[in-house]
């Protein structure tokens, strides 16, 4: 299709203005564009046009199924977006007076409230941007901590193998030294390699549960004790919270803070480049080291973002737990675990499952056997799938299963289209060793097929340049 400067025609406009009611105010000298901007001219048909086309050129979890593995691509209802749209929310300014945002001021509390009941925490702050920059301030929590207290000696953070890249990443960021541990054979921490890094250098532990793998740690309370003798703390990366929301609370798994991923379980939609909100919550004695915002408090604050955040995404959460209440946020979870156990079954007999015991939200299919025997690799399925109308499921992650393909159907698909999902998925097997060069060369009805991502990553173009 064609770019919207490509549309453009000098001259043609859709904007129809009334005449001026205020003054006009001059720019002051230096302001003004030396040039006028090269903005696309087109009439009001042509626009439209282009954003359907636009719309039909994408796929979101309002066009199909949308699987993928550790995202939570659910579907989000409608009222929540209304919510953040009312005009008491979207017209205020960051730097009103206190007494002008009293409505916007419960908000925050209230699903502050909400949050840390849901996860076992004593406070928590809104300002991180999304979920690595929570997990960015979460880290500084456990730093401040330790330099509070004069212990200089606590320099790494413990991360398993199958943790989020974000993970190692983040402590490496907050200028701690990563120390990676091996799974054990059944896809969790394992407590030897555990106990083997621990010692008083150990500053504390990034996991998420349920894992990766999309198992829950049933070791858990004996994780986060271990490491509380040697002294750390235990973070918890809340990417996965959709599977346990309102069942466990991470706080009694013994975890210290946390932060969630409000756009992955807490009805805004992911993706698209945000905004997404990356709420960090802490027990009471790591209270004190949280950011703080201008919009609550007077000066002499912390902040790692200007005023409360993304504050529409807060709307958009607490409209979820108030629609939800206290019955429907356990169902949501415990509709996404069956979701998942059922659409693993059901594809098991073609594909094999890397961990096949009961899973979470989410489960790994490992394609390592079938890629060995008929040459189709898990990127040739994933790219097979968008001819059937499906996005493909993450692929090659977690890194601990090779050939791995990960699949999150989430609480709100229904039975029809599980096995919808599961029918085509014993489809790309039966086509994989029938005619693998046909899946090598998908996807053959997608208007993009098999870019050269390496050039695409290291030289993007990323701006429309006006042939001469």
């Amino acid at each position: 299709m064609k770019l919207i400067f490509e549309r453009s025609v000098p001259g043609r406009h859709c904007d129809v203005l009334g005449k001026c009611d205020v003054p006009y105010a001059d720019l002051p000298a230096g302001l003004e564009r030396a040039e006028a901007p090269e903005l696309p001219e087109l009439a009001e048909v042509d626009l439209n046009r282009h954003y359907t086309e636009l719309n039909h050129n994408v796929h979101g979890v309002n066009c199909g199924f949308y699987p993928l593995g550790s995202c939570t691509m659910k579907y989000n209802p409608r009222v929540d977006e209304e919510m953040a749209a009312l005009p008491g929310f979207t017209g205020i300014h960051p730097l009103a007076p206190a007494e002008a945002v009293k409505g916007c001021q419960e908000v925050l509390e209230t699903a502050k409230a909400y949050l840390t009941e849901i996860t076992g925490m004593d406070d928590m702050t809104f300002q991180p941007a999304a979920g690595a920059h929570g997990e960015f301030t979460g880290v500084l929590l456990i730093k401040q901590y330790h330099d509070s207290r004069g212990d200089k000696a606590r320099t790494k953070i413990i991360v398993p193998d199958y943790a989020h890249g974000t993970n190692p990443a983040t402590a490496a960021m907050c200028g701690f030294e990563v120390v990676n541990i091996a799974s054990a054979p059944d896809g969790c921490v394992d407590l030897e390699a555990l106990k083997a890094v621990l010692g008083p250098d150990t500053a504390g532990l990034m996991l998420t549960n349920p894992n990766t793998v999309g198992i829950f740690d049933e070791n858990i309370l004996e994780i986060t004790r271990l490491v509380h003798e040697a002294g750390g703390l235990c973070y918890y990366d809340g990417a996965n919270l959709n599977a346990v929301m309102g069942v466990v609370r991470p706080g009694d798994m013994g975890f210290d803070c946390i932060h969630l991923n409000l756009h992955k379980t807490f009805a805004t939609p992911h993706g698209g480049g945000g905004p997404g909100a990356g709420a960090v919550g802490c027990k009471a004695f790591l209270a004190e080291f949280l950011p703080q915002s201008a919009l609550m408090r007077e000066a002499g604050h912390l902040q790692v973002r200007a005023f409360a955040g993304n504050f529409l995404v807060v709307v958009r959460a607490l409209t979820y737990l108030l629609t939800m209440g206290r019955e429907g946020i356990p169902e949501a979870a415990k509709n996404a675990v069956l979701n998942a156990n059922y659409l693993m079954q059901q594809i098991k007999g073609s594909f094999d499952v890397a961990f096949d015991r009961i899973c979470m939200h989410e489960f790994v299919l490992d394609l390592s056997e079938y890629k060995k025997e008929t040459g189709v690799s898990a990127l040739d399925v994933a790219k097979s799938l968008i001819d059937y109308g499906m996005h493909p499921p993450t692929m090659y992650f977690p890194l601990i299963v090779h050939e791995a393909l990960m699949l999150e159907p989430t609480e709100t698909e229904s039975k029809e289209t599980l096995d919808w999902a599961a029918e085509i998925f014993h489809k790309m097997y039966a086509l994989g060793k029938e005619d693998p060069e046909f899946m090598h060369q998908a996807p053959h009805q997608a208007q993009i097929g098999r870019p050269d991502e390496v050039l695409a990553a290291r030289k993007p173009v990323l701006r429309w340049v006006k042939p001469e």
